[in-house]
């Protein structure tokens, strides 16, 4: 391997990290991580689609002030 495809690799496993990063803290994981969980603990059971994931967690957040961070 040349040490230009070496940085690029490592600049690419960077950006990716970073990004999956971002999206953790933006809450756009938020059904990945429900979908991780349900195969895990629950394996078997039913999951929420995906719009009915964001529209429950989106009430919940209306409804509840102490799930927002600010």
């Amino acid at each position: 391997m040349t040490r230009a495809s070496v940085l690029t690799e490592t600049l690419r496993t960077r950006f990716r990290n970073a990004w999956r990063l971002f999206r953790e803290f933006s809450g756009e994981r938020a059904y990945e991580i429900y979908l991780e969980h349900r195969r895990r603990h629950h394996p078997g059971e039913p999951v929420m689609s995906e719009r009915e994931f964001w529209r429950r967690h989106i009430d919940a957040r209306d409804t509840d002030p102490r799930s927002t961070c600010c």
